[in-house]
């Protein structure tokens, strides 16, 4: 396995409390314990703290300030998915069938899916 998303999924993957992770020795398996509200809650933390990032390098900021927030963001997202028995490559997949699309154009096909959804 060369990919390095897939490898730390397979971590998070192993430190699940019902593969044996140890909340008390791991930082994943004690989120994932603690359930949905701890990682979300850190998934919103470090949103912002992407934002701020993006907003210092418009002053002069350092630019692996921003690289290693979205790290921890992707991370914690990535714990997330995990949670919901997700992989990145859902979200590979997802990017690809978007590609080629416009915004505008995604947004749209997404909203007339969501009130074909809604019975509407």
């Amino acid at each position: 396995m060369t990919d390095p998303l897939a490898r730390l999924a397979a971590v998070i993957e192993s430190r699940k409390p019902a593969h044996g992770g140890d909340p008390k020795a791991s930082y994943v398996a004690r989120l994932l314990h603690k359930g949905p509200d701890a990682f979300l809650k850190k998934i919103g933390e470090e949103a912002t703290e992407v934002v701020m990032a993006a907003k210092d390098l418009d002053r002069g900021g350092d630019p692996a300030k921003l690289v290693g927030e979205v790290a921890d963001l992707w991370f914690h997202c990535m714990i997330a998915l995990a949670h919901y028995g997700l992989e990145p490559a859902d979200v590979v997949a997802e990017l690809q069938r978007r590609e080629g699309l416009s915004g505008l154009e995604e947004k749209a096909l997404r909203k007339a899916r969501e009130r074909e959804g809604n019975g509407e």
